[in-house]
Parts: C-alpha cells; sequence; structure tokens
C-alpha cells in the first residue's frame, strides 16, 4: 500500500474509532458478483474471483479496526440449485483460497470458523476448510466466520432436530427451553449476534441469513456489487450504524444513562 494510501486509509480508521462504537460483530451478504461481471461483458467467475479480493481486503480492515467477528455469507443452501458448471467453479474457488489464504490469515492471527451443513461440501473443500480451522484455531484476532451451505431455517430446523431429544428423555422440560437454551443449538453458539448486517448490491432482503440471529441488527445497505465493495465503503457502513440509537424495543428515554433519569424524576 503507497504511504500516501496508508495515512489516509490510517486517518479514517482513527475518524471512525473516535466518532462512536466500532461493532463487535459485523455480517455481510456478499451479492452481486454475477452482474459486476456482466455489466463488464465478462463471465460471471470473473465476477466471484474479484469478489475474493474483496474479501481480503474487507477482513484485513475489520482486524485493524478491531472488529472481534465478521460473518460472511459465502454460500447458501440456495445456491445448491444453481447450475452445476457455476457450483463446480465456486467449489474451485473455495479450494483455491482457502490454501491461498490461510497462511496469512494465521500469520494476522485470525481465527477461522465455518457454520452451516459442511457435511454437503465436496471432500476437496471439507479438507482444504478442516486444515484451515485447525491452524488457526488457537488464535486471539479476529474471528472470521464462514457461512457455508448455510441457510437460517437449516439453522432453526437444525437446532430443533438436536433439541429435541434432550426434550424426549427429560434432561431439558419444554418450559425450560428458554431463547437462551434454544440458542445453544444454533450454528452460531458462543458468537454474538452481529451488530451490522451490510448488504452489497443494493437489494433489500435478508436471504434467509442468520435469521434467529438478526433480531436486533442494524441493517445497511450498500449500493456497490460485492468486488468493488472495499474497504473505504466498510468504512461508510461503519460510520452509518454509528449515527444509529439501538433501542432493542425500548424507547430512547429508557437508554439514556441512569443518572440522568434520576435528575428529572427529583
Amino acid at each position: 500500500m503507497p504511504q500516501r494510501k496508508a495515512s489516509s486509509d490510517q486517518q479514517a480508521q482513527d475518524k471512525l474509532r473516535s466518532s462512536g462504537e466500532i461493532p463487535e460483530h459485523i455480517a455481510i451478504i456478499m451479492d452481486g458478483n454475477g452482474r459486476w461481471a456482466k455489466r463488464r461483458g465478462l463471465p460471471r467467475v470473473a465476477g466471484h474471483k474479484e469478489g475474493i479480493n474483496s474479501v481480503r481486503d474487507i477482513v484485513e480492515a475489520c482486524g485493524q479496526l478491531g472488529v472481534k467477528y465478521l460473518t460472511l455469507y459465502t454460500f447458501s443452501t440456495e445456491n445448491w440449485k444453481r447450475p452445476q458448471e457455476e457450483v463446480s467453479v465456486l467449489m474451485k474457488l473455495l479450494v483455491h483460497s482457502l490454501r491461498n489464504e490461510r497462511d496469512q490469515l494465521h500469520k494476522n492471527k485470525v481465527r477461522l470458523k465455518a457454520i452451516g451443513d459442511i457435511k454437503q461440501l465436496p471432500p476437496t473443500v471439507l479438507h482444504e476448510l478442516n486444515d484451515a480451522l485447525k491452524l488457526t484455531e488457537n488464535n486471539t484476532g479476529l474471528t472470521l466466520i464462514l457461512a457455508l451451505s448455510y441457510s437460517g431455517r437449516w439453522d432453526i430446523l437444525n437446532a430443533v432436530r438436536l433439541l429435541m431429544p434432550k426434550v424426549r428423555n427429560g434432561e431439558i422440560t419444554e418450559q425450560n427451553v428458554t431463547e437462551k437454551i434454544f440458542e445453544q443449538y444454533l450454528s452460531t453458539d458462543g458468537i454474538p449476534e452481529p451488530d451490522l448486517l451490510i448488504r452489497t448490491s443494493g437489494e433489500m432482503r435478508i436471504s434467509n441469513f442468520l435469521l434467529w440471529q438478526l433480531a436486533y441488527s442494524e441493517i445497511y445497505i450498500a449500493k456497490e456489487y460485492w468486488p468493488s465493495f472495499r474497504r473505504m465503503q466498510l468504512y461508510e457502513a461503519i460510520a452509518d450504524y454509528q449515527k444509529r440509537e439501538r433501542r432493542f424495543g425500548m424507547v430512547s428515554e429508557q437508554l439514556k444513562p441512569q443518572h440522568q433519569t434520576s435528575h428529572r424524576s427529583m
């Protein structure tokens, strides 16, 4: 990175830190690879390849900013319905990316995790994924979560399937099945809910992504297709997030410091 660009980037990061809270967990629906390629008269695979450069830049920027968790909607269960040729290309790109990026992720102390019905992945993908997971499992920096063969409905149904035997055999009573207990059976157990969901390409839907976990996430829609979404666009999303008031079903007055509420009541 040229010195001027590095300096400008550092200034942008410093401004975000001084302006407000950096989201602990950012989730991204990486949309628009095919449309990015089509607009340029390129095959769809070109968009997927360029999207990998966006992933690299966003992961690096999140690590530098101090974001603790970054979840990327990498391949949905619905994506299996795409033409077999495109699915095959996506799986090859995934193998290539895992093989080529894992050492750099490890060097940067990134811990890699995966959520989803990953047993559906081809053996070659599973092999590379497991190697990367094992290599980075003790890292203490950014946790990068790849949602692979994932859907929110699958996640909820899978949690129900895991929970039902414990209810049947009496380990857990029906009355004791709270939200907190249920969340322990989701694939995201131990991971905080996303503070900020970013979707690229201007589409306004969550596409079966983290349906339970996004209940109170702030949503930001970026107009750029994913291959054009880089750290400056990420900074814009975070700056927008910092302007929000997260009420979690309460009213603004309830969020003010207790001493201010007490002062008004005197």
